[in-house]
């Protein structure tokens, strides 16, 4: 099989050796005929001059798949008619898991109230975790991950999304519930893909439902929160703090408000990285099911946008 490797240039000596190794039997190429090619591993910022990518060519491609989680800067492409397969692998969810649970529990345990100042401040030991509520918004594969992580520390943790799909062992709330969800969030964190119906989920209305001194890890979309929303609430609630990964513009401009903001913490997008060792064996996997014809993993519904 001929597979074109659509993504930016710099990643090629990354991944070429990882997708070689984990599928020996394809020819990956860095160019050639649209119409010669069998399948597309795509990142965004392909191709390099800043246009969409045009895949009406591919005319033999059965499969174009995503290096990364969200697909939503290339599932609006009105040129995508083959099958997209976004990238779920093991290590991009213990990433998203390492991440979410360790910022969780620096604002349940209090760390940043330890100030190295000679002052000793007792009785302030945090309650234990079965004590703390945590609202996973976005129940999904990493949201489902991360969930059962922080439900395993002992936090009482309930998950929200749109459909409210059972999932073993957690609660978890649907749709119309969600102030229910945000109103026990003590720790909120957001996991949701960027679709039209999660833009701005949490504005001024919403946020003002969270309790008083609410953490929110953000490592979803920057879209999910109003920005401006967000930096009010955090100006009203003294003891409230933000951690945030993701933005609307990356990276993040120096100028920004967030950057000095003495209760928000900015990461510079590094909750789940996707790392070659561990998705080209799921690239490889999906590759040879299109290539036989079986059903993909990971397909994307264009109708929802994830």
């Amino acid at each position: 099989m001929r597979i074109l490797f659509a993504a930016p240039a710099p990643l090629w000596d990354e991944w070429a050796p990882a997708l070689r190794a984990a599928c020996p039997e394809m020819e990956l190429c860095r160019d050639g005929d649209p119409a010669g090619f069998d399948a597309l591993i795509y990142a965004p910022g392909y191709p390099q001059d800043g246009t969409a990518l045009d895949f009406a060519p591919f005319t033999r491609a059965r499969l174009v798949q995503s290096l990364w989680a969200g697909v939503e800067r290339i599932v609006t492409n009105p040129t995508l008619t083959q099958p997209l397969c976004r990238m779920v692998d093991p290590g991009l969810a213990q990433g998203m898991v390492e991440y979410c649970t360790g910022w969780a529990l620096r604002a349940h345990l209090g760390m940043d109230r330890q100030l190295q100042d000679g002052i000793w401040r007792g009785g302030q030991a945090p309650p234990l975790a079965a004590g703390r509520g945590v609202t996973v918004l976005g129940m999904g594969e990493l949201g489902r991950a991360v969930a059962a992580a922080l439900a395993g520390l002992g936090f009482r943790v309930a998950g929200w999304s749109r459909s409210g799909r059972p999932v073993p062992g957690l609660q978890v709330l649907a749709g119309d519930a969600l102030p229910q969800a945000l109103n026990r969030a003590e720790i909120l964190v957001c996991l949701l893909p960027d679709t039209a119906e999660t833009r701005d989920l949490l504005d001024a209305e919403r946020l003002a439902l969270l309790p008083p001194g609410a953490t929110i890890i953000n490592a979803g979309r920057g879209t999910l929160i109003d920005d401006a929303a967000l930096l009010a609430a955090l100006g009203r609630d003294p003891a409230a703090h933000a951690v945030l990964d993701v933005f609307r513009t990356e990276p993040l401009p120096p100028g920004h408000p967030f950057w000095a903001h003495p209760r928000i913490t900015v990461t510079p997008h590094v909750a789940a990285a996707t790392r070659p060792a561990s998705a080209a064996p799921v690239v490889a996997r999906n590759l040879r099911r299109a290539m036989r014809g079986e059903p993909l993993l990971h397909l994307v519904d264009r109708t929802r946008g994830y």
